[in-house]
């Protein structure tokens, strides 16, 4: 599958998060301004999946190894700029595993090789250094992005505009 296809194919089945928003108003949630895209796809959708980690990308190294199945990776990275929680290498895995993206309170590196992925990336910063893997990180626990709060099973819809969570229930009445 090239990148424009999976761009195609995500633009067709994506609800931007403006109209997101004014449907759902008050009940939506969204995170605050200040992510920036990384992959070559900037629309992305899916069912939420969490790590929780300060400076170590264990978890999100060994997740995205896994079956993605569409779903999108947040990691809560507690806004840290002095290293990086995923690089080229990682992000690769990411696509061969079907992620749909992923979505860092904190930084990337290998910006030139993630632009080229058709992965959904959005992140804080690039930094050149990596995290230290000191095996630590939860995974599947409620985090905190900058304005929301992030449940595993939560829909994330991530384009230029920002990012909406929605509850699954919510998102099954867009259907």
């Amino acid at each position: 599958m090239t990148i424009d296809q999976t761009a195609a194919e995500q633009t067709a089945t994506f609800t931007p998060t403006c109209d997101l928003f004014d449907r759902f108003k008050d009940d939506a949630r969204y995170v605050l301004p200040g992510f920036r895209d990384f992959g070559a796809v900037t629309r992305f959708t899916g069912p939420v999946v969490t790590v929780k980690c300060l400076e170590d990308n264990s978890r999100v190294k060994e997740l995205l190894a896994t079956p993605g199945a569409g779903r999108v990776l947040v990691v809560d990275g507690a806004g840290s700029l002095r290293c990086a929680l995923m690089g080229d290498m990682i992000a690769a895995s990411a696509v061969k595993n079907g992620w749909a993206g992923v979505v860092i309170w904190g930084c990337v590196r290998d910006v030139t090789e993630l632009a080229a992925l058709p992965l959904g990336i959005k992140a804080l910063a690039s930094i050149p250094r990596a995290s230290t893997r000191r095996d630590q990180g939860l995974v599947d626990v409620a985090v905190d992005l900058p304005g929301a709060a992030v449940r595993p099973g939560d829909i994330l819809f991530a384009d230029e505009d920002g990012i909406v969570l929605l509850a699954p229930e919510q998102a099954a009445a867009l259907k």
